[in-house]
């Protein structure tokens, strides 16, 4: 029974974070700066009705996943087995902060090549197929992924505690971080002016536009937080849907 109340409140949680952080985005530039900052939008058309019910559905069952990637590393026999500390002294502060770095750097290349294998004609159309019907992404587009592609998704957290020591703080504000970004990428809108993506550092960063342009053409922009895998692999697209 303290097992199941333990998901069941990590269920919430989770639920909580992603509905409060998606909706509020949504209701900020979906309805409140809709026509105010329409030059903004990446396509010019908006998403209909069905589009965010469909995702919110599938939305929901990727929290039940990822809700049991949390139980999983939290409980206390799968936690010994890995490298999440408790204790601020077994590690430096500056490590801290590099640990969330490397989190980031290991998802971002975990996320490329597992969703190049995810666009393979094997697994597009029963798998990842779910989220690409979002073809104008939303805020809710974010989590909206088949319950498979959702376990491999949420499976990037496995790797990071088996692969570097990490605080459990540092897993929260990785994961946040991820929300946030994800959130960013699948915005429909962009909110960093072209003289900053297009500078000598702006330019590593995978924007909205950029994923936006994936979610229109399927076999470009495979990066999830930069674009040096893309650019190494060749498979980077700067135009974006309107062009």
């Amino acid at each position: 029974m303290l097992h199941e109340t333990n998901y069941a409140l990590l269920v919430l949680m989770i639920s909580l974070r992603y509905f409060f952080l998606a909706g509020i985005t949504y209701f900020v530039f979906y309805r409140i700066l809709r026509l105010k900052i329409v030059r903004l939008k990446i396509q010019q058309k908006f998403p209909m009705q069905k589009d965010y019910i469909r995702e919110i559905k599938h939305s929901f069952l990727t929290i039940l996943i990822f809700a049991g990637y949390a139980f999983l590393i939290f409980s206390d026999d799968f936690r010994s087995k890995t490298q999440i500390y408790d204790n601020f002294q077994e590690h430096s502060i500056l490590y801290f902060f590099a640990s969330i770095i490397l989190a980031i750097l290991i998802h971002d290349t975990y996320f490329y090549f597992m969703h190049r294998i995810m666009h393979h004609r094997l697994f597009f159309k029963h798998i990842h197929l779910i989220h690409h019907k979002s073809t104008n992404p939303n805020p809710f587009s974010s989590y909206s992924f088949h319950p498979s592609e959702a376990i491999i998704e949420g499976a990037v957290i496995l790797v990071i505690v088996f692969t570097i020591p990490i605080h459990k703080i540092a897993i929260g504000l990785f994961l946040l971080f991820m929300i946030l970004f994800n959130i960013y990428g699948h915005l429909g809108y962009e909110l960093i002016p072209k003289k900053i993506s297009n500078s000598a550092l702006g330019k590593w960063i995978n924007t909205a536009t950029y994923h936006n342009v994936h979610h229109k053409n399927s076999k470009k922009n495979f990066g999830l937080y930069f674009t040096f895998w893309d650019r190494i692999f060749n498979t980077l697209e700067q135009k974006t849907p309107k062009e």
